[in-house]
């Protein structure tokens, strides 16, 4: 399996328009953060968590030109606004549908902000991305795409109710700020653990602060752990990696891992 960051961002990248914080300044690339998404490539196939305002820019930066399944954590914006831009890549795959996956609630709001899309005239039309919904149902332990298991964690991003994602020994989570016991015990044994972070401080009503990041990684005691979901308030990468434990490590735009 193969993780490609395409973004590590909080939902206003880095840089902020208009900001004049040292951070947005600043000429590293790593400090250059667009909205957070990863692809995974597995046996050849190719899965999306999120896609993002800047999904476009992502695929074209990362050379990808196909996928098989588009995995929702939830209905924000820097995590569905790029849906529409997934056209070329039905156009790729001989117009083949997408599969898109996500809670029923998650999926209510994009038929609604997509609602063209889905219009009864859309299978007429040939300027509009072609996917498919697949409700995540709650109550199985995980769900099959392309015959890979897919297991999703209940995580809460304030007071909504999001997914993350596992798997194999692989998990991904994003705009976290409380993880329940029962997930924290769906997340033992992991080799590679991605998990958000926006800020050391002050405290934020729903997301994690990098001191909150650091409990629950001593939680789950995974191998390794990259963080994403960075804002410009964290500071420098640089800076920040050389603070952090020895198998923790900021993500990066760009970024590939094969845990």
């Amino acid at each position: 399996m193969k993780i490609t960051f395409l973004g590590t961002g909080n939902s206003q990248g880095i840089p902020i328009i208009g900001s004049k914080h040292p951070v947005c300044l600043s000429k590293n690339p790593k400090d250059q953060r667009l909205r957070s998404s990863v692809l995974i490539e597995k046996k050849k196939k190719f899965f999306l968590i999120d896609c993002g305002p800047d999904f476009r820019y992502q695929m074209l930066r990362s050379n990808h030109t196909r996928l098989d399944g588009i995995l929702i954590t939830h209905e924000h914006y820097d995590h569905i606004g790029g849906l529409e831009d997934i056209r070329p890549i039905n156009v790729n795959m001989n117009n083949r549908s997408i599969p898109v996956y996500g809670l029923r609630r998650v999926l209510e709001n994009i038929k609604k902000r997509f609602f063209y899309i889905f219009s009864s005239n859309s299978k007429k039309k040939t300027n509009i991305a072609n996917v498919s919904i697949h409700e995540i149902d709650h109550y199985k332990n995980f769900f099959l795409l392309e015959h890979f298991k897919i297991f999703p964690l209940s995580i809460w991003h304030g007071a909504l109710s999001i997914l993350g994602f596992r798997i194999d020994n692989f998990a991904y989570i994003t705009d976290a700020n409380n993880i329940p016991i029962k997930t924290i015990q769906q997340l033992k044994n992991l080799d590679l653990l991605v998990l958000n972070v926006l800020r050391k401080k002050p405290k934020h009503p729903s997301h994690f602060t990098l001191f909150e990041s650091l409990n629950i990684i001593d939680k789950i005691s995974p191998k390794k752990t990259y963080l994403t979901h960075i804002s410009h308030m964290l500071g420098f990468h640089e800076k920040i990696e050389k603070e952090l434990p020895k198998n923790v490590h900021l993500a990066y735009d760009g970024l590939t891992i094969n845990p």
